[in-house]
């Protein structure tokens, strides 16, 4: 397919050398924006997320169908010397080499980013690893899990009388990919004016950090640690989940007009003048009695007619849905984000798209989810 606004890396070739998520996720983007991503796996097993399931659609995991979109497959192995040549060749004619080994791995088989850009300066080596590639803990493998409780992220989600919890989904992996991307594409304006590559050193532990803002910022700013607030928000009321006559609902008040509109749709314009509560600082001040009097309210009558007040009177509100509810959303297939696609074996699944689009056209999945080595001889005969 031909360069256009939708395909903006068009002409770009990517090695893959990364596995799991924050790496692919990053690699996922690049293809999705058009460059071609070839993904070197070791044969056998390939990318660990193959495994990682139920649920499978045939013999691939749901989890490896999520981030490995506009992909190529190519099974070698870098204990091979003959493979590991190939792969080395295709180093040398790539625009971006992405990998996610721990610091000094690579340099056995001369895949590391010093030895590539010393024969290639122009190249883009991203470089994603749990803790970076040097400091003291350079040498500690990272999944997202550890990485939630070691960053704080733990500490400041659940109950205020509970136990710390991770994130639902592997959110720091995710920005990872993310912040990888987006300094792959840094680097790559900065290459078009200068000519020259970089070596990208992006640390699951910093993003994560990075990711939580506020209470990062709150915590570096005063010293003192944050605290879990469950579903309500830290620093603004009403900011939370609320219980309806027939289920549960998510009010986020953002700024002291909003919060007006929600009194006279509730039918008592007098709270938003309240001097007590007009402005966020005071209804923070006050919690416990503008919840509870939210609470008492909403618990009297049923959700749908909350969400008409509310989307009548301009105030951001929504249902708490499960996770099969909001994919089967019929909003996303009518703007295309979801839409079938045949994978190798034949079987057609549904797939996400990228959830952003460019003069108005989302890239489009071009390539579904490859089957481990499905390539192999076409990486071989174009860089073999």
């Amino acid at each position: 397919m031909n360069a256009g606004p939708a395909r903006p890396l068009a002409g770009l070739t990517v090695l893959d050398l990364s596995r799991v998520l924050a790496g692919p996720y990053a690699t996922q983007l690049l293809g999705d924006l058009g460059a071609t991503v070839w993904k070197v796996e070791r044969p056998g097993s390939g990318d660990e997320t193959r495994a990682w399931g139920p649920p499978f659609v045939g013999e691939a995991s749901a989890y490896y169908l999520a981030v490995n979109r506009n992909k190529r497959s190519a099974a070698l192995d870098f204990e091979n010397s003959v493979q590991l040549a190939v792969v080395r060749r295709a180093a040398a004619r790539a625009d971006v080499v992405v990998e996610n080994f721990l610091p000094g791995a690579l340099e056995r088989f001369g895949l590391d980013a010093a030895t590539l850009r010393r024969d290639r300066p122009e190249l883009v080596v991203c470089s994603i690893t749990g803790f970076g590639q040097d400091g003291p803990y350079a040498d500690l493998p990272g999944y997202d899990a550890v990485l939630q409780g070691w960053v704080g992220l733990q500490s400041v989600t659940g109950e205020p009388d509970g136990p710390p919890l991770k994130v639902g989904v592997a959110l720091i992996d995710v920005l990872s990919g993310i912040h990888a991307a987006a300094a792959i594409l840094g680097a790559l304006v900065g290459r078009f004016r200068t000519g020259a590559g970089a070596h990208l050193d992006v640390a699951l532990s910093e993003v994560g950090i990075h990711a939580m803002v506020n209470v990062s910022q709150g915590a570096l700013s005063t010293g003192q640690p944050a605290r879990r607030h469950g579903n309500a928000h830290p620093h603004i009321v009403p900011y939370q989940t609320f219980a309806a006559a027939d289920g549960l609902f998510v009010l986020a008040v953002g700024n002291d007009a909003q919060w007006r509109r929600v009194c006279e749709a509730m039918g008592e314009p007098s709270r938003g003048s309240d001097p007590r509560w007009a402005a966020n600082p005071g209804r923070v001040l006050h919690r416990a009695d503008v919840v509870g009097w939210l609470a008492g309210r909403f618990a009297a009558e049923p959700c749908a007619v909350w969400f008409e007040r509310f989307r009548s009177a301009g105030v951001p509100a929504g249902p708490v849905r499960d996770v099969r509810e909001a994919v089967s959303d019929p909003a996303l297939a009518a703007r295309g984000m979801v839409a079938p696609h045949t994978l190798p074996d034949g079987r057609v699944t549904p797939l996400l798209s990228l959830p952003w689009r460019i003069d108005g056209e989302r890239p489009p999945v071009s390539l579904p989810p490859p089957a481990l080595g499905q390539h192999t001889d076409e990486f071989l005969a174009e860089f073999g």
